[in-house]
């Protein structure tokens, strides 16, 4: 009878509470190990991004550009000649396609009242998962200010930093191909009034209808805040939706210097190469850092940039692209709300 008791009062006790007990221990032991494989499959993500962008590469790719054998890239001139061979040379070896028939190269002439100058822009592309039309152009203006007597201006944060970013960016997505096409722009003669992005856009290499997305680096390279800021979101208010999720790592992502009317701001909206695509309409995201004592000035050059931001930044950049790639579609039916 004792024993009957022992065992019934057991068999209660475990009913009422140990199997509760065991139900906890079981849903929290899933929840620890599900935030376990959560933390990571995010730090193995962070760890691919960062593998995918050697520094060594993404640097040597910016060194190159800017070097003096380079003599500041202006267009028209031996410099911007070699800075071309190099960035077809870099786009073959990455996998990039042809964007004008079986040429990366898309020639154009500028004209001022002494001469006419032969600009040359140079574009690659990847074609999408999705094999749809819809087009997001990448681009990261490869001129520079060139030679004044001897003194070069190499350029370096200005804009061999974007170029460089941009064939990383290249080489990113070609091992992780993007749901819809990337076109890889870099446009010659920005610094004499954006005139291979006003080219390009009036001699696309598809409808203007299927454009998308405009994304321009333009001075990427170093900050004294550690600041990148994406231009463009106050006309485009979905942009910032979308990378509002981005959670920046090893420098600060802001926004602004788009708002006409800003107190403290420059308004970025028109100062390069995403200009002639915002005023058809197209949405743009900017990337880019505020001016420096290096800027349009000799000084400008590779030993001058802060690497470990770069770095940081380009791969932040890559993320934000794969995020915009997601949400294309509504990015696609945003029409300014500030033209």
């Amino acid at each position: 009878m004792g024993d009957s008791i022992v065992v019934a009062c057991g068999i209660i006790f475990c009913s009422t509470f140990a199997k509760p007990l065991l139900l906890d221990y079981i849903f929290f032991s899933i929840v620890k190990t599900n935030i376990f494989r959560l933390i990571l499959l995010l730090a193995c993500t962070c760890q691919a991004v960062a593998q995918t962008f050697p520094s060594e590469r993404l640097l040597e790719d910016l060194k190159t550009l800017a070097s003096v054998e380079l003599e500041g890239r202006r267009t028209g001139t031996q410099g911007a000649v070699k800075a071309r061979l190099f960035i077809q040379k870099r786009f073959a070896e990455i996998g990039l396609k042809p964007a004008f028939g079986k040429s990366y190269e898309q020639p154009f002439w500028v004209k001022n009242q002494k001469e006419a100058i032969e600009g040359v822009n140079l574009a690659g592309f990847i074609a999408g998962t999705k094999k749809n039309k819809q087009w997001i152009v990448i681009c990261a203006h490869y001129d520079h200010l060139g030679k004044v007597g001897s003194t070069v201006f190499p350029g370096a944060d200005d804009n061999a930093s974007g170029v460089a970013a941009l064939l990383a960016l290249a080489e990113y997505f070609t091992k992780k191909p993007p749901q819809h096409n990337l076109l890889f722009l870099t446009p010659d003669a920005e610094e004499m009034g954006l005139k291979g992005a006003k080219h390009f856009l009036k001699n696309l290499p598809f409808p203007i209808e299927q454009l998308a997305l405009h994304i321009n680096m333009d001075m990427i390279s170093r900050s004294n805040k550690n600041e990148l800021f994406a231009v463009g979101t106050y006309h485009y208010p979905v942009l910032k939706k979308i990378l509002a999720q981005y959670v920046a790592k090893g420098f600060k992502l802001s926004f602004g210097h788009d708002h006409p009317q800003h107190p403290t701001q420059d308004d970025w909206s028109n100062a390069s190469d995403h200009a002639p695509f915002h005023q058809q309409g197209i949405p743009f995201v900017y990337f880019g850092v505020e001016d420096h004592e290096d800027y349009h000035q000799p000084t400008d050059t590779f030993e001058r940039i802060h690497p470990t931001f770069f770095s940081a930044v380009v791969a932040g950049i890559a993320e934000c692209v794969h995020l915009l790639d997601q949400h294309l579609n509504n990015i696609h039916k945003q029409k300014s709300q500030h033209p």
